[in-house]
């Protein structure tokens, strides 16, 4: 499965994007969907995924409250709502992907879409 994420920018703290994750290729009903996060200098970081139904999520500590993750199966997409941001929400954010469950280890994932730059301005 080919993944594409798009939606970054610069925004306010405070403010609010939707990062889209749209899929190609395989059947993507039966993927686990992540979103993960890297700033610079730092390690790359769990922030949400959703099952393969959609009916369950996980989120990070940090971003629990405050973002939101769904898919839409018809249209092979996955969105990250992220709402009252902070300038700590800076970072590259990916999607990933992986057969059924969703994991919190980005190294349980077999595929990456690029990167969608998130920038938070205080």
């Amino acid at each position: 499965v080919q993944l594409q994420a798009s939606g970054g920018g610069l925004v306010q703290a405070g403010g609010s994007l939707r990062l889209s994750c749209a899929a190609s290729g395989r059947t993507f009903s039966v993927y686990a969907v992540g979103w993960f996060r890297q700033a610079p200098g730092k390690e790359r970081e769990f922030v949400a995924a959703i099952n393969w139904s959609g009916s369950s999520t996980y989120f990070a500590d940090s971003v629990k409250g405050r973002f939101t993750i769904s898919r839409d199966n018809a249209e092979n997409m996955v969105y990250l709502q992220m709402n009252l941001l902070k300038p700590e929400d800076t970072a590259v954010y990916y999607c990933a992907a992986r057969l059924y469950s969703m994991v919190a280890d980005a190294k349980m994932y077999d595929y990456w879409g690029q990167g969608t730059q998130v920038t938070v301005s205080s």
